[in-house]
């Protein structure tokens, strides 16, 4: 999409998904927990990329904060978030309200399926490492309609391009912290256009959801 309208980045980690979503015309909220991460994505975004700050914002903000959130949406992006987190229908429901109704949710997290999650030790701890080894279709419906979500599109992802992709940025974050990894993410985007979409194992699962026009 593109044009005006207000964008929620929940879990925008270094900022890359919003650094997109503004670029399209938008007014983008980035949130993360990471302090750290919050004030070197706006060094780099804001002060280095010269983006508008009245246009794209981070802030410090746990997800579980979403009850007390008062701003709404066009669109939610949550890439890679929810696979992290226990609470995942806490969340999504938060989502749902703050989303205008005929506003679009943007989910993307590992496909539960994939031999290298299902090899995945769990982060049962939730400290950081994943609670669950990702989402299925079915997982997603389960996760999602019961709320009122309509899901208009869903799409797998890899599985090599994906998972090069991912080893390549892994690499980077380790070097050089996740941060700064930023700059260096077109190194790894070769391998996203070379991914098949929709193989029958995919690496990654993304759903496209919408709340319904009519819904207040």
């Amino acid at each position: 999409m593109s044009g005006q309208r207000d964008v929620l980045d929940a879990g925008s980690g270094n900022g890359y998904f919003s650094w997109l979503a503004y670029r399209t015309g938008a007014r983008v909220v980035a949130l993360n927990f990471d302090a750290q991460q919050v004030r070197k994505a706006s060094e780099f975004l804001i002060g280095y990329r010269k983006a508008d700050p009245e246009r794209l914002r981070f802030e410090k903000y746990n997800l579980y904060d979403l009850p007390n959130e008062i701003r709404t949406f066009d669109e939610i992006i949550c890439s890679e978030v929810l696979e992290h987190l226990r609470r995942d229908d806490d969340v999504v429901k938060e989502f749902y309200r703050i989303l205008r109704p005929g506003g679009f949710l943007h989910l993307c997290c590992p496909y539960r399926l994939h031999p290298r999650h299902q090899a995945e030790v769990l982060d049962l701890n939730e400290t950081g490492g994943h609670v669950r080894p990702g989402y299925t279709e079915d997982d997603y419906r389960a996760l999602l309609e019961p709320l009122g979500f309509k899901i208009d599109r869903i799409v797998g992802v890899g599985t090599n391009g994906v998972f090069y992709a991912d080893s390549v940025l892994r690499v980077i974050r380790n070097l050089v912290g996740d941060w700064a990894a930023l700059p260096l993410l077109p190194l790894a985007l070769p391998f996203l256009w070379l991914a098949r979409l929709n193989p029958p194992i995919p690496f990654s699962l993304y759903v496209r959801a919408v709340k319904p026009a009519n819904t207040q």
